[in-house]
């Protein structure tokens, strides 16, 4: 590993590290994590599928950190939700992952992170969603169901600005 994704590597290992305090944090409602929940260490990442740092990590480091800790047992990983610019794009994803069910949920998220640069040159992100709602099993008209549930949307509303504000971020 070398140049920027070496640098990348390293700033987030850095930054889990600095999340991994001596104190765990009590799991929020809707949650969704990897590992073992009595894990010594948690590792708590508030991240966006429409981040492209979110995505360089999810590409270039993730993989590596998931094998080495969390898949042993040393690391308990949660992923709370924080879209970014354009939300609505974020929000789909998140809507969608949840839709695919907890087994399915970073299965479609991955996706969405490989599908960023795609849909941001073409400009097609629900394309984009439909294709990541695939890799969890969905149809294209389970996709558009789940992301015009109004219901899915005010329960990520509030699950999104609860973890946000209990983390004073």
């Amino acid at each position: 590993m070398t140049g920027p994704t070496r640098r990348i590597a390293v700033a987030s290992l850095g930054a889990l590290a600095l999340a991994c305090g001596s104190a765990v944090a009590a799991p929020l409602d809707g949650d969704m994590s990897l590992g073992d929940p009595k894990a010594k260490v948690q590792v708590i990442e508030y991240a966006s599928v429409t981040c492209s740092h979110c995505a360089a990590f999810n590409r270039d480091v993730f993989p590596a950190f998931k094998k080495k800790y969390v898949d042993t047992g040393k690391v308990h990983y949660i992923l709370r939700e924080a879209p970014t610019p354009p939300a609505q794009v974020a929000t789909a994803g998140f809507l969608t992952a949840r839709c695919a069910g907890k087994d399915k949920y970073f299965t479609v998220v991955d996706a969405m992170f490989r599908e960023l640069p795609v849909w941001a040159e073409s400009g097609d992100a629900l394309a984009s969603v439909v294709r990541a709602g695939a890799a969890g099993g969905l149809s294209e008209a389970q996709v558009k169901a789940c992301i015009s549930d109004q219901q899915g949307l005010d329960a990520m509303r509030e699950r999104v600005s609860k973890s946000l504000k209990d983390a004073n971020i």
